[in-house]
């Protein structure tokens, strides 16, 4: 399978720049899998596909204001500054990516905030983009990370080309979200509100969660045509003994399991077993989908409508089938679907 495949034309105008004023009110392509019937509904009309003991499976994942802006010591230039993830709690080191890089080097300082009040030190040069700062602050660590946070912002994807707006904090993330780490928020569970999970748990609908920290590696871009030679970006991942046991019992029973998103589907076909089964996990994963595919054990797929070239659009057409989900992205573009984190969603059943 070829990366040129995936290409296709997206007008910048269909790239949702807000999400919907209700969540669940976002448009929602249906894709009947068997028949090739493709049908155009609301978001919340989901649940007329779903009945009793069915399972959404969903990632629980949060994401922390990631972007920071700093200014570097003597020149004052502008940096932003990425936080990736917290590598050592007590020496307060982060793994980060800084931009422009080439401004960066080992020693430099940062300086955050009106008052200069947070200062970090480069020490590490780990790859061409990526940094280990170590933050110099004297509070304990909950005060650290809450000063840390409040000089961040949303890390809303690139590609949401506009200033971070306070609606954002809310909306780029999921109402489930429990558990801190992403920096990229699961696009597909933004669309179920309290009232929409709570008509699903009516139908007597299972719900379980689990954990994968999304990260940038979503939005890398692929630069090599054979996609056998891609590498993904390792991310954190935990199935709980709940999640095993709600899905297996809904498999063993011929129920629907509804993978909510592309990073739920990465993470149960890195934690499944060799007979189908869910199994518990705990670790890292860096599985890369793409067609073909065998799925273990999702039945349906909510996904939203993705860029061209991306990881996340190949994992939907390895579930959907290529032709098929190409042909939808045609239809979607000549229907005016809105592609991105806050644009509109599909339902592969």
């Amino acid at each position: 399978m070829k990366l040129s495949k995936f290409k296709f034309n997206l007008p910048s105008e269909q790239i949702a720049l807000h999400p919907t004023k209700n969540r669940d009110e976002s448009r929602l392509m249906v894709i009947d899998r068997k028949t090739g019937k493709i049908e155009h509904r609301t978001f919340k009309d989901i649940m007329e596909y779903f009945g009793e003991k069915d399972v959404f499976i969903f990632n629980n994942t949060k994401v922390f204001p990631a972007r920071l802006y700093g200014n570097k010591e003597k020149t004052g230039a502008r940096i932003e500054v990425f936080l990736l993830r917290e590598l050592n709690e007590e020496l307060r080191l982060w793994d980060v990516l800084v931009d422009p890089a080439r401004k960066i080097r080992i020693g430099n300082k940062l300086y955050f905030g009106e008052d200069d009040s947070m200062v970090a030190e480069v020490i590490d040069n780990t790859t061409s983009r990526g940094r280990t700062l170590r933050f110099l602050y004297d509070g304990n660590h909950d005060e650290f990370k809450k000063a840390l946070y409040a000089l961040g912002e949303t890390p809303l994807p690139k590609y949401i080309d506009r200033e971070v707006e306070s609606e954002d904090e809310n909306r780029y993330q999921n109402i489930f979200a429990t558990e801190e780490g992403a920096v990229v928020a699961p696009a597909a569970g933004l669309h179920f509100s309290r009232e929409l999970m709570k008509r699903l748990e009516i139908k007597d609908c299972r719900f379980a969660f689990l954990t994968l920290h999304s990260g940038l590696g979503n939005f890398r871009e692929i630069d090599v045509e054979d996609l056998t030679k891609h590498k993904m970006d390792s991310e954190q991942m935990v199935v709980n003994a709940d999640v095993v046991k709600t899905v297996n019992i809904a498999k063993d029973a011929g129920r629907q399991i509804c993978a909510v998103g592309t990073s739920v589907m990465r993470a149960i076909e890195t934690a499944v077993s060799t007979d189908g089964h869910l199994k518990e996990f705990e670790g890292w994963t860096n599985k890369f989908i793409f067609p073909p595919y065998d799925f273990s054990v999702a039945t349906s797929m909510v996904t939203n409508f993705h860029m061209p070239l991306s990881t996340l659009l190949m994992m939907a057409a390895s579930f959907g089938g290529y032709e098929l989900i190409m042909d939808a992205y045609e239809v979607a573009l000549k229907e005016q679907y809105r592609f991105g984190a806050y644009g509109d969603a599909m339902l592969i059943l």
